[in-house]
């Protein structure tokens, strides 16, 4: 029996199944890499929740209690150093000393660590690192400042510079870690580009056997319905698209489709958006209790998944699984970045200014509705499993460790 390898994981949160794609990709991975690896699993997280249930797939998970990010100290770090934000609310000494210390008194044949901003907790080692950048951060951000708004224009000269060192840092650690991993293909070119390498890898995220093999058992609404989510709102990039289709896409559908009702489904949702509550728009947060929240009650229920996304980077999970649950998707071609789909068979991908038209037309056609969402569901099902996507990843770990 070949000798399970030894890998220390660093993760930004506590992985778990939940509406942020990064936590969903992490808990998905280590499920599945399990089998040939014992993973010691250190999490930089504010809660325990899923702690239970990640144990099972780990040898040891520790976790580092993370502070709250509005920090006066925080603040300061970043104005008086070299870090941007982002980097300076994830260093944490507590974090580094448990690190260090599980280095200091283990073996490991090398260490995979999710998200560039948690490499300075990291100390120097001879230990191969792999770092599994789920999307590129600085674009994220250098998107965000150029649409701001109001008061925040005031301190635009700070957050750009702040950008500035976000991409100095990230860019630095692109070129300085042994082994890099991009989640679409489209970032393992930008990267390439950038630093000159040719060997920046890519793994294919996925979605889990459950959205695809299960028989629907939710019912589609009896009116034409168009969700977004099932998505973490606190990112920006998903509030951002939300007010993209409440600003232009939703008043032309309702328009078009009066009986039309409007999901807008995900962690935090009543939180940025109760005030859009009515009979039509629908604010509701999403859990994996089985029932009417969990997410693929929404994906079954629903006619679409409408999401014109601002920028680009990684891969939308929400996507996988809503096509994976036959829901077609309409987006722009920033947001279907790492899924490649023949355009208008699997789902839509459309110009910003045709979102809305593309949403009327397959409300008004059942027959394409329901064929695009069949083969969505052969798309996912065929190429974009977690099982098929780890074993890229374990490859790339059998390279490096020669196991």
């Amino acid at each position: 029996m070949t000798q399970k390898r030894k890998i220390l994981m660093i993760t930004p949160y506590l992985p778990r199944r939940a509406q942020s794609g990064g936590q969903n990709s992490s808990y998905y991975s280590i499920k599945y890499l399990a089998a040939e690896n014992d993973i010691t699993l250190i999490c930089f997280s504010r809660d325990q929740e899923g702690l239970e249930e990640i144990k099972q797939f780990c040898k040891k998970v520790i976790v580092v209690k993370r502070g709250k990010t509005w920090e006066l100290k925080k603040i300061l770090y970043t104005g008086f150093s070299t870090y941007p934000f982002l980097v300076a609310n994830y260093i944490s000494n507590d974090l580094k000393q448990t690190i260090a210390t599980e280095l200091d008194n283990n073996k490991y044949d090398l260490i995979h660590c999710e998200c560039f901003y948690l490499m300075p907790n990291i100390p120097k080692t001879k230990i191969p690192i792999v770092l599994v950048d789920q999307t590129i951060e600085f674009a994220v951000y250098e998107h965000y400042i150029k649409t701001v708004k109001s008061w925040k224009k005031l301190i635009y000269p700070f957050l750009w510079f702040d950008v500035l060192k976000l991409k100095y840092w990230e860019t630095y650690y692109w070129k300085n870690t042994h082994t890099v991993v991009a989640f679409a293909q489209e970032d393992q070119k930008i990267i390439s580009k950038i630093t000159g390498r040719k060997d920046i890898e890519l793994f294919q995220n996925g979605v889990d056997n459950k959205f695809f093999e299960s028989k629907p058992k939710t019912v589609k609404s009896k009116f034409p319905s168009i969700l977004f989510g099932v998505s973490n709102m606190k990112w920006m990039q998903n509030r951002e698209s939300v007010e993209m289709i409440i600003k232009d896409s939703w008043p032309a559908i309702k328009k078009a489709i009066p009986e039309c009702k409007f999901y807008i489904i995900g962690r935090s949702a009543p939180d940025y958006y109760a005030h859009y509550r009515t009979k039509d728009i629908i604010v509701e947060e999403a859990d994996f209790d089985g029932g009417e929240h969990d997410p693929m009650y929404y994906y079954q229920y629903c006619w679409a998944l409408v999401a014109p996304m601002g920028s680009g980077g990684g891969s939308r999970n929400k996507f996988l699984e809503a096509m994976a649950c036959r829901l077609p998707i309409i987006t722009t071609p920033e947001g279907m970045g790492g899924i490649k789909i023949e355009n208008f068979k699997q789902s839509i991908i459309c110009d910003y200014k045709d979102v809305a038209g593309n949403t009327i037309n397959l409300l008004k056609n059942d027959k394409k509705r329901i064929t695009m969402g069949e083969e969505a569901n052969k798309l996912i099902s065929g190429k974009y499993s977690y099982q098929n996507s780890v074993k890229g990843l374990n490859q790339i770990y059998k390279e490096i460790t020669k196991k």
